[in-house]
C-alpha cells in the first residue's frame, strides 16, 4: 500500500512538471533584467542614526542614546542588584565601571556553563544598519567570541554613531566577507503557524542599544 501510494504521488508529480515544461517551451518568459544599481559607496560623514535608533526598537530592542561618559552608568541601571557579566577581553574599562564584570580570556576561555550563570554580556559591534535596525558583529575589537552573544539570555550592545550605515548594501561594503559575521536584528525570537511569537530560542531574549553619539 505505502509503495503504491508513494509511486502514485511521484507519477501524479512528474506528470503535472512534464505539462509544465512543454507549456514552457511554446512560450518561452521574456527575459527579465534585474535592476542591481545599489548604492554600494562607502558611507561619507554619518549614516541617518535617528533611523537606525527606530527600526532597532521596531525589533523590541531597548534603545539609549547616550554621551561617551555615561555608557557604564546607563550599563549598570541595566542590571539587577549583585549581577555578573561577560565581557570580552578588550572592552574598554569606561564601558563597566562599577560593573561586576567577568572578561573572556582567549587563554583561558568562559565555558558555556559559566556564561549560561552570567546576567548579561556587553559587546561593541562592527557597524549598525539604519534601514535594517540590524547590529553586525564581526569577531573584531570589543565583540568576543560569537558565543558570547549567544548564551547569556541579555545581550547589551555599544554602538557609536560613526558606525552607523545606511543600507545592507553599504554595510556588505564595509564589511570583511571572511569574517565570522553575526546579524541582530532584535531580541532572538522565532514565530509558529499561528503566529504566536516566542523570545530567546537562538539567543538573548532581551537585547538593549546603547547608541553613542558624542
Amino acid at each position: 500500500m505505502t509503495d503504491s501510494v508513494t509511486h502514485g504521488g511521484t507519477d501524479a508529480r512528474q506528470a503535472v512538471l512534464g505539462r509544465i515544461r512543454a507549456a514552457l517551451a511554446h512560450s518561452p518568459a521574456e527575459e527579465v533584467t534585474v535592476v542591481r544599481d545599489y548604492d554600494r559607496e562607502p558611507l561619507s560623514g554619518l549614516g541617518d542614526v535617528d533611523r537606525f535608533a527606530e527600526t532597532v526598537a521596531d525589533y523590541r530592542a531597548r534603545v539609549f542614546r547616550v554621551d561617551a561618559d555615561a555608557i557604564s552608568r546607563t550599563v549598570a541601571s541595566l542590571l539587577g542588584s549583585g549581577a555578573v557579566v561577560a565581557v570580552p577581553f578588550d572592552v574598554p574599562a569606561e564601558w563597566v565601571t562599577g560593573v561586576d564584570a567577568v572578561r573572556d580570556d582567549p587563554r583561558t576561555p568562559l565555558s558555556n556553563a559559566r556564561l549560561e550563570e552570567m546576567a548579561a554580556v556587553v559587546t561593541g559591534c562592527a557597524i549598525g544598519i539604519a534601514a535594517t535596525g540590524t547590529i553586525v558583529l564581526d569577531g573584531g575589537a570589543t565583540q568576543g567570541r560569537r558565543v558570547l552573544t549567544l548564551i547569556p539570555d541579555h545581550h547589551i550592545c555599544v554602538v557609536y554613531a560613526e558606525q552607523v550605515v545606511d543600507t545592507v548594501p553599504q554595510g556588505f561594503a564595509a564589511l570583511d566577507p571572511l569574517r565570522p559575521l553575526t546579524f541582530i536584528s532584535g531580541p532572538s525570537a522565532t514565530s509558529d503557524i499561528e503566529l504566536m511569537r516566542v523570545e530567546g530560542v537562538h539567543g538573548p531574549r532581551t537585547l538593549d542599544v546603547l547608541i553613542v553619539e558624542s
